[in-house]
Order: structure tokens, then C-alpha cells, then sequence
């Protein structure tokens, strides 16, 4: 179908300085968990995004120099000119389909520790570093000496940034990260210099490094100053502050690039943070400057992006996670494939990539940072080998990644669920508080299939074994799910525990086939640590019980810190009267009270309550792939068959989606024995050399 001429206006061209965007689509700096680790990796994915149509593509953070990382993320290095050959390959992909390439310049500061370099760290102000580990280092306050090396060294990265070929400069000044942030902070600027104390004095460094781009540069790239939107607290650079700000320096830049105060603000999960979360604090900045605006809200939606620029809010749409979620976002909306648009769903697994020091990854968009690594492609399919047919049971999201990535490489593709609904996990959990959302996993998918002609979708269609074996298929995927335990069998205990079966006890699966406990007193043992014991917290509030929430671990939900909603859920849970117990756990269930023992001193106490939710960990359905094992399937024509996704192994939906690609990718290819299932970049041997004289 045609484009809706309502979203014309998101591809009509736009200046920035010396250079002009194609359109309005804005690539914002993200990480990856690639970095100076897996170069070529980050190379295809943005090349992917150049392909799929977007107007500027930014590099993640850099860093310029060896006295500011952040170990143990895993960012891109500027530290000397032998770096210039990676970042010059992801300039030339980037710009390889008519995007403008940009890289995102970061002196980390009072966030630097250093546990690299071994460097002293350096602050506008110093202090105790402020990191997500708390690291015990403190930073140097910097004298007059100390800034003009730091003048150089950003001029160093500007001069390596021309070579390397970028358009565009990024001074990253936001989300507490970025020392031009420092500056202008009366949190992080204690200084009595002409470096502190008034707004213009604590400008002073970011109008000197923005003169220093444009000489050192000679004018030829486009210099964007990334700032925070709003820093709480009674010192912070607040969204007031930010407007003075800008109104003083209207031109200094040529684009402002706005985001939130910090990155747990600014990349909310969709459970916390609606589309367009922003837009009040970025309204009326476009009246400051005649520079254009950039700013982000995970916009899925074309009405959404259009309503921003005809109302004068935003001249660019920024986006991270909806461009890894589908690289490809632009060139759909061009021409008019809306329903081909796979949606950014906000559960913030791509941060977790970059937390955990690992590759990152989507749970929308299976070829995320795997484009180089496996070869795969977000949109484009590999042609299918030389069988023809598969069989996959179970429609959750495995299945349904399976079956689609199955029907686009042409195979013949069966899909049965035993069920009414498709969705699997997805079609329970999106009911619950925060997560609609989520069922984006499966209305993409199951949109996809449907006018699939080369697909047969069976609901309400539970196989037996021998079922499996007469469907006449070549491959069989078993993608049956898990389910919950009823015990307490998790991390802290390997075995049950005793337990009086007078009390009533629920999983979640219960409480999401609507078996909840109602106007009662109900604790809630967390042993899983991640989104689901908060959210069943909220749903049992909403249901009128005083919950209690424990947990053996020292934080609620503490694998959320890895999707930066720890925090807030904290809060949510203590705003809602949940009654937290942190270090402890059940030790035994007696008829109406539970034992706790703390998990540090092993001291017990007794807590009083009607019911028990047990949110530990989960089995794998996988009776019918075990028994059709036992059975002569290899007689009957099937070439593989396999147990995928939570079947196999339960895990986030990221994992489950996951598997069904890998899956589907793997048929009819050779066994590869030992060989690594993917690629990977080796570090060179430098010439042996002594530092000494």
C-alpha cells in the first residue's frame, strides 16, 4: 500500500550545520555491548540501519582518552590513531545507503573509574566515583593544567573523527555521564573558578571544546550537543536550568540533542514509561534556538513522529531502541508498510547487553548485533535448503520465531498450538500490570504469518508422539514452554524444603490463569529475580491483599538493574505498602505462617500470612519431545528433531525468540562438529617492546 501522505514530512531533508540529513529519522548514540571488542560486529549492525533507511547514524559513547573509561562496559576507544581504521570502516557503512555518519565523543569524569587504564581519574569536582558499582576510587579534582590537556585530547578526537570520515560530532554532556554535564551541574561542579559557580562560568569549557571542533575540524563537521533534559535533585542542571542555557547559547551548536536527566529516565521499559514519556520537558525548547531539535520517547508509531514535528516539539526523531528493534523503521514507513513494522516493546534487554559486559540483544529483532557474527539479516531471508517441510509444536515465542523465520526461507511450515491462543507466555504475561506491551512479541509474529501461504496454523491442537511422527514433515521443532515450580527450588535451595500443604500456595501461572487470592495476606518468595515477582506484587495489591515481599537477595528484583528499572520498582513496591524482606527466605511452611531464616546470620523468624507465592524457577514441558525420542523418527523421514526455547531451557523471552531463529536458521545446515557457531575478532599480537629506555 502507499506511504499515508500525513508522513511525508518525516522525509523531506534537513540541515545540521555544514551537512544535510535525507530525513527526519535520528539514530541516537546507543551501546551494544560490542565496542572495542567485536569492531566488525558494530560495523554491520549500523550498516544494517544505513540499509534500512535512517537519516543519521551515531556510533555509542566513545571514549577520547585513557584517563576516562568505564570498564566494565565495553565502549568504543579514540585513545590513539590506530583506532581510526575500525571507526573509519563504521563511517563508511554507515554512510554506505546516504545516511550522515556521526560519532559520540565521551569524557567519562566523575563516572570514569578507570579499572582499565589504572589511571587517575579526573572530575570537574572530585569525589567518590559515581558508578553503578560503586566503585571505591575517588577522582582527582582537575586544575587549569589538567583542563587544557583535556582540551587536547578532545581535539585529538576531533582530528581522528575527521579522518576517520564521520559528518558529525557528538559532545555527549548527558544522562550524568558526560563531563560537559559535570560542568554545568552545580552537583558535580563545586569549582570557585571561572570553571564554577554561575551558569555562564559553568558553560565556559563546553563553549571552549565547541570552538575547538569547528578549528580543529575546519569547519566540515557538523558539531551536536547532547544534554540532559532534567538532573533531579536541589543541585542538579534542571530542565529550567537547561532552558537558560540554551537561550544563552541559541547558536552554539548545530543541533540540540536532548534527553533525559539520567539513562534509567531517559530508556525507561515500557512497564514505567509511555511513548513520547518526554515531551513535556522538551516543549517550547525549539522557541529557544533556530537550531533543530533532537529528542526520544521509543516512537513505534508515524502519527506519534509527525504530531512532534507539526507541533514545533521535535525537528528530528530520535530513536535507539525502536532502530534495534527494526533497523529497517524507516524504509517501512516510506512505503507504507506499517504492518510489516516490527515494535520497539521496551523491556530494555538490549541494555542488559551492555550492563553484563556482553553482546547485546533484542527481543524483537533476532539479527540484532548477529548481522556480522551469524550473518543474519533483520528483513532478508537465506534460501531454504534441500528439504521442504517443518512441523513446529507449540506457539509461544519460539515457536512463532521459528515458524516465521521457517516460512521466509520457503520452507512448508506447520505450526501447532495447543491452545486457543497464540503467544505462548506472551499471550499471559502482557495481561499483567505494566506489560501490554509485551504482546507486540506475538502480534508481530502472528501478523506476519497469517497471509503466509506457504503456512498452516493448527490452534487447540495437542499432539501426541505418534501425531508427531505421521505429519509427514522433514524437521520437527518441539517449542512447548515451562512452567512454573511449586516449590521453593530456585538458587538459594536446591532441594524442597518442608512444607505443610494446608496453606495455599500459587505460581505465577496461577495468578495469570486468573487463580489469585483475594483480600488477603499473601507472601511472595522471589528466588528469580527478575520482572515477574514485582509485577505479581502489583497485580496482588490491585486484588486488595497486604503483600509481603521476600527475597534472598539484597535488592528487590536485582537482575533489574540490568534493564535499569531496579530502582523504580523499588519505589513502585514501597509506594503500593508491599512490606519488603530483603536476605531472606523460607525455610519451612508450616499451615499459616512460613519460617524465614536470614540468609547471612541464619536467624529464623516467623511470618504470618494465608498464602504463598512461589516465583523461583521453572520446568521444561518437554514430555513430548522425550518421548518422541523413544521413537523410530528417523524411519519415518524426519531428518532433525529438536527442543527449543523454554522447552529446552527456560529463560528471558529474548532467549525464546532467539532460539526459534537459530533454529530455523540451522536447517538443512551442515554439522559443524566443534567449529564455533559463530565469528569472532582475535586481537593481534603487538611486536614484542619494552616501555623502558
Amino acid at each position: 500500500m502507499p506511504r499515508d501522505p500525513r508522513h511525508d514530512i518525516l522525509f523531506t531533508p534537513l540541515q545540521i550545520g555544514p551537512k544535510t540529513a535525507k530525513n527526519r529519522f535520528y539514530q541516537v548514540p546507543h551501546c551494544n555491548g560490542g565496542g572495542y571488542r567485536d569492531p566488525s560486529a558494530v560495523v554491520e549492525m549500523r550498516r544494517t540501519k544505513a540499509e534500512g533507511g535512517w537519516g543519521v547514524i551515531f556510533t555509542e559513547q566513545t571514549e577520547i582518552h585513557p584517563t576516562s573509561e568505564i570498564t566494565p562496559f565495553i565502549e568504543q576507544h579514540l585513545w590513539d590513531d590506530r583506532d581510526i581504521p575500525a571507526l573509519a570502516r563504521m563511517a563508511d557503512a554507515m554512510k554506505s545507503h546516504g545516511a550522515l555518519a556521526g560519532i559520540q565523543l565521551a569524557y567519562s569524569g566523575i563516572n570514569g573509574p578507570n579499572l582499565y587504564s589504572r589511571e587517575v581519574p579526573l572530575a570537574v569536582t572530585g569525589g567518590p566515583i559515581l558508578t553503578f558499582t560503586s566503585d571505591p576510587v575517588q577522582a582527582r579534582t582537575m586544575d587549569k593544567n589538567d583542563i587544557r590537556d583535556l582540551r587536547r585530547w578532545f581535539r585529538n578526537a576531533f582530528r581522528r573523527s575527521h579522518q576517520a570520515g564521520f559528518d558529525l560530532i557528538c559532545l555527549y554532556g548527558a544522562h550524568g555521564f558526560g563531563i560537559l554535564q559535570h560542568f554545568l551541574s552545580r552537583a558535580t561542579n563545586h569549582r570557585t573558578d571561572e570553571y564554577g559557580g554561575n551558569l555562564s562560568n559553568r558553560s565556559r569549557f563546553l563553549r571552549e571544546i565547541v570552538e575547538d571542533a569547528r578549528e580543529s575540524t575546519k569547519g566540515e563537521l557538523a558539531v551536536t550537543l547532547r544534554m540532559s533534559l532534567h538532573e533531579a535533585g536541589a543541585f542538579g542542571f534542571s530542565n529550567a536550568e537547561l532552558r537558560d542555557f540554551i537561550a544563552m547559547h541559541a547558536d552554539l551548536p548545530d543541533l540540540w540533542d536532548l534527553a533525559h536527566g539520567t539513562w534509567e529516565a531517559c530508556s525507561g521499559t515500557s512497564r514505567f514509561k509511555p511513548e513520547g514519556a518526554q515531551e513535556d520537558l522538551v516543549r517550547g525548547i525549539k522557541e529557544l534556538t533556530a537550531k533543530p531539535v533532537v529528542g526520544v520517547g521509543r516512537f513505534t508509531s508515524a502519527d506519534a513522529m509527525v504530531r512532534q514535528i507539526r507541533s514545533g516539539v521535535l525537528d528530528f526523531i530520535g530513536a535507539a531502541r525502536p532502530s534495534i528493534a527494526d533497523p529497517f523503521l524507516p524504509k517501512k514507513i516510506e512505503e507504507g508498510r506499517y504492518e510489516d513494522i516490527r515494535e520497539c516493546i521496551g523491556c530494555n534487554i538490549c541494555v542488559s547487553g551492555d550492563m553484563t559486559g556482553s553482546i547485546s540483544r533484542c527481543t524483537q529483532n533476532t539479527a540484532f548485533m548477529e548481522e556480522w557474527r551469524k550473518g543474519w539479516h533483520p528483513d532478508r531471508a537465506r534460501p531454504k535448503g534441500v528439504s521442504e517441510s517443518v512441523l513446529i509444536v507449540g506457539a509461544g515465542p519460539a515457536g512463532l520465531e521459528a515458524a516465521l523465520q521457517a516460512a521466509k526461507r520457503g520452507y512448508r511450515v506447520t505450526l501447532a498450538e495447543a491452545t486457543k491462543s497464540l503467544g505462548g507466555r506472551v499471550a499471559k504475561e502482557r495481561l499483567l500490570p505494566g506489560l501490554s506491551a509485551w504482546g507486540r512479541v506475538a502480534d508481530y509474529r502472528t501478523g506476519q504469518l497469517g497471509p503466509m501461504p506457504n503456512v498452516a496454523i493448527y490452534r487447540d491442537s495437542p499432539l501426541t508422539p505418534e501425531d508427531v511422527l505421521a505429519m509427514g514433515v522433514d524437521h520437527v521443532a518441539i517449542a512447548t514452554g515451562a512452567t512454573w515450580r511449586r516449590d521453593a527450588v530456585a538458587r538459594l535451595h536446591l532441594h524442597p524444603i518442608p512444607t505443610d500443604p494446608a496453606l495455599p500456595l500459587f505460581t505465577p501461572d496461577d495468578l495469570m490463569s486468573g487463580h489469585c487470592p483475594e483480600g488477603q495476606t499473601v507472601a511472595i518468595y522471589d528466588d528469580d529475580h527478575f520482572y515477574m515477582g514485582s509485577v505479581l506484587a502489583e497485580l496482588l495489591v490491585l486484588r486488595g491483599n497486604r503483600v509481603h515481599f521476600v527475597t534472598p537477595a539484597v535488592k528487590v528484583a536485582e537482575w533489574t538493574d540490568n534493564t535499569l528499572e531496579q530502582g523504580t520498582i523499588m519505589r513502585r513496591l514501597l509506594e503500593l505498602g508491599v512490606e519488603v524482606q530483603l536476605n531472606k527466605a523460607p525455610e519451612a511452611v508450616l499451615k499459616s505462617e512460613i519460617i524465614l531464616g536470614c540468609t547471612w546470620t541464619g536467624r529464623q523468624s516467623a511470618l504470618s500470612c494465608d498464602a504463598l507465592v512461589y516465583v523461583t524457577s521453572r520446568t521444561p514441558n518437554d514430555d513430548l519431545f522425550q518421548a518422541s525420542k523413544t521413537l523410530d523418527w528417523q524411519a519415518v523421514g524426519i531428518r532433525s528433531l529438536h527442543l527449543i526455547g523454554d522447552a529446552a531451557a527456560p529463560g528471558p523471552i529474548a532467549w525464546a525468540t532467539y532460539a526459534g531463529r537459530a533454529w530455523a536458521e540451522g536447517l538443512d545446515m551442515p554439522d559443524r562438529a566443534d567449529a564455533l557457531s559463530f565469528r569472532r575478532e582475535i586481537a593481534a599480537l603487538e611486536p614484542g617492546q619494552s616501555l623502558l629506555p
